[in-house]
């Protein structure tokens, strides 16, 4: 069975190669046009999280703009990105259209709804909660090229994160790890989502711990449900 996974798996790496160039093409035109908007999304994230931001070197503001011009581009297009992943496996491992269309749209779905869970909900009380530090000694004062990185790799994770249902059914409809798998499992399950939450939360708390691990249990369930569901 190992074997023929692997097998799956590079036909699956050739038919996203074919896909590549046309989506760095995309990647790249969207990142130099979303660079123009940067101010205004700066402003709204700013005004969001009620930061100001500072710059210690020359470079240091272009090279924001132009990484937050980037994920901006990604999030935008992550239709189009799952679309091309979605195609790559489509072919080895006997996806219908019908399954592949499902698998595009629901991942889709998935990651917005992670990354405005995000954005509303995790960095807020994250933010707060490590800037809570202040004192009169201590004074915060944020670099943009680090707050961008900040911001985006949590939220692009949150997204990402939200997804496991779907990955669930893709291995179940392949017979890779059967729904029995996910069911019996559980408990090993509940460990890897809090060393996961640990690693991926902006502050090592428990409630912002509880505000990644709650919610992917909770997908997880939903996971397992959706198999019953679809009868795999």
């Amino acid at each position: 069975m190992a074997e023929g996974v692997y097998q799956h798996i590079i036909q699956s790496v050739s038919e996203l190669r074919k896909s590549i160039l046309l989506l760095a093409i995309t990647i790249v035109c969207g990142t130099v046009g979303f660079y123009f908007l940067t101010s205004e999304i700066f402003l709204e994230l700013q005004q969001h999280l009620d930061q100001k931001l500072s710059f210690f070197s020359v470079t240091e503001p272009f090279l924001s703009h132009l990484k937050l011009a980037f994920f901006v581009t990604l999030f935008s297009f992550m239709p189009l990105i799952m679309y091309c992943f979605w195609r790559a496996l489509a072919k080895p491992f006997g996806l219908s259209t019908q399954s592949l269309v499902f698998f595009v749209l629901s991942t889709s779905f998935l990651f917005y709804s992670g990354a405005l869970f995000c954005y509303f909900i995790t960095l807020p009380f994250g933010v707060d909660f490590l800037l809570g530090f202040e004192s009169e000694q201590l004074k915060p004062v944020i670099a943009i090229g680090k707050f961008v990185t900040f911001v985006t790799v949590f939220i692009l994770a949150f997204g990402v994160i939200f997804e496991l249902p779907i990955f669930m059914v893709f291995g179940a409809k392949t017979g890779m790890t059967p729904r029995s798998f996910f069911e019996k499992n559980r408990r090993y399950a509940v460990l890897i989502m809090s060393i996961v939450a640990a690693l991926l939360t902006p502050t090592p708390d428990i409630v912002n711990m509880l505000l990644m691990g709650v919610p992917l249990y909770m997908l997880y369930e939903m996971g397992i449900l959706l198999l019953k569901v679809l009868r795999i």
